[in-house]
């Protein structure tokens, strides 16, 4: 059983302006727990063009925002206790999405270094580092909302599989999952 983190740049005017700041390669962070990437969640825009409404999203890979990103995946190997941990986590944020807000307080918070945590409300890589947390998955040194997405791509628990365009690793995956066909005589 596998999660799977993805790492993604946008050419949103909001993805390019943290890039300026953080001068990381990649700004959003997204776990799925399918190779395909149909389950990705994360915390960001509920509207494509809209980046200041946010909230729990299931990203729609298949939306040219994302089709043309470029990113980096990597993937980490699960027990299945973990992995039921992750989903139950997952379910809940789910069932409760109405209830959880984008954390762009704690956002400003964390690129100015100051420690402020907000009840309900994650940004992504927090999601991400709550979620590896509570499952038991990692143990941070650090507060989850004072994990980066850098701080996620450098965990020694992922393992590196792509980097490129989304669209291009789900064409990938696509090729790999085709049914070898035996002829016989």
């Amino acid at each position: 059983m596998q999660l799977y983190l993805v790492l993604t740049a946008t050419s949103s005017l909001l993805s390019k302006t943290i890039k300026l700041y953080t001068k990381a390669s990649y700004n959003h962070a997204s776990i799925a727990l399918t190779p395909n990437l149909d389950d990705l969640s994360s915390f960001g825009r509920k509207e494509m063009h809209n980046p200041f409404i946010g909230g729990f999203v299931t990203e729609d890979i298949s939306h040219e925002f994302f089709l043309n990103a470029r990113c980096t995946i990597y993937s980490c190997e699960l027990s299945f206790e973990e992995y039921h941990q992750i989903k139950e986590q997952l379910d809940y944020f789910h069932q409760n999405k109405e209830q959880l807000r984008y954390n762009l307080l704690g956002l400003i918070a964390l690129a100015v270094k100051i420690d402020y945590q907000r009840n309900h409300a994650f940004f992504c890589s927090e999601f991400i580092a709550t979620i590896l947390t509570d499952s038991g998955v990692y143990q941070f040194s650090k507060k989850p909302h004072m994990v980066t997405p850098q701080d996620l791509q450098n965990l020694k628990i992922f393992t590196h599989i792509y980097t490129g365009t989304i669209s291009n690793y789900l064409l990938q995956i696509q090729k790999v999952k085709k049914p070898l066909i035996y002829e016989y005589a």
